[in-house]
């Protein structure tokens, strides 16, 4: 447990030395996508009877939360291997396991400020109602751990920053983008709709989503028991990756 805290502190203090960066920044980001798209499509668009601002808050919510928390793992990790201070993390006896719970949860904790911070942001510009809290707390949470889980990943893979870039751009990027953060699903072509449903991320959105509003396009259950055996799955391989060492040890 003393090398799970020591390590969990250090990826807690990594980014919170920067928050200026590393939160405050994202949240911005949020706010323009808001006030952009609220501004342009509010009295324009309605999604299941909600207010396009409304419907849009929830989406730009959790993907701050899935690109944060899996910026912050492959970040520290690509930055660890290059610099070659992963040899000190690598020597002490600690489990594997240990080594990936502090890592994620560091990741989920940073990806849930900046959801928190997004929502402080954005609560003000309309009357955003809470269905049931305990949906949009369970979405936020496995979702956070599962891009955490997922970051780790590819900063085991990835060699060089370029690399780490090439993965956030062609999967996580389009992951999240085409996920039905801006849109229902149900407004797409039939056979993209078909598409959507094998995106795991449509899933955290919309159940995320349905703790708001009570409306979503999939039963959140069905979407959370997707995302669960996602984050299982994804576990799984990081910790055989993390058990073998892969790119890790020389």
């Amino acid at each position: 447990m003393i090398g799970f805290w020591t390590l969990f502190e250090k990826e807690m203090l990594r980014f919170w030395k920067v928050a200026f960066q590393t939160v405050a920044a994202p949240v911005l980001t949020a706010l323009l996508y808001l006030l952009i798209f609220g501004h342009v499509l509010e009295d324009h668009v309605r999604v299941h009877g909600v207010p396009y601002t409304s419907f849009l808050i929830p989406g730009l919510v959790m993907m701050q939360v899935l690109q944060n928390a899996f910026a912050n793992s492959s970040s520290s990790l690509i930055q660890a291997k290059i610099t070659g201070s992963i040899v000190f993390v690598l020597l002490p006896p600690i489990p594997y396991s240990a080594f990936f719970a502090a890592y994620v949860l560091a990741a989920m904790v940073r990806g849930l400020m900046v959801g928190i911070g997004v929502l402080l942001a954005t609560v003000w510009f309309v009357d955003l109602q809470v269905v049931a809290p305990l949906w949009i707390v369970a979405f936020a949470i496995i979702s956070g751990a599962l891009f955490g889980a997922l970051g780790m990943i590819a900063g085991i893979w990835v060699e060089k920053f370029d690399q780490l870039a090439a993965f956030q751009n062609f999967l996580i990027m389009p992951l999240t983008m085409l996920s039905g953060v801006f849109y229902s699903i149900y407004t797409l072509p039939e056979v993209w709709q078909g598409v959507s449903h094998y995106n795991p991320v449509f899933y955290m959105i919309d159940g995320f989503r349905y703790g708001f509003f009570g409306v979503s396009d999939v039963a959140p259950i069905l979407s959370f028991g997707i995302v669960f055996a996602s984050f299982a799955g994804v576990t799984l391989l990081t910790l055989q990756l993390l058990k073998r060492g892969w790119k890790l040890r020389g």
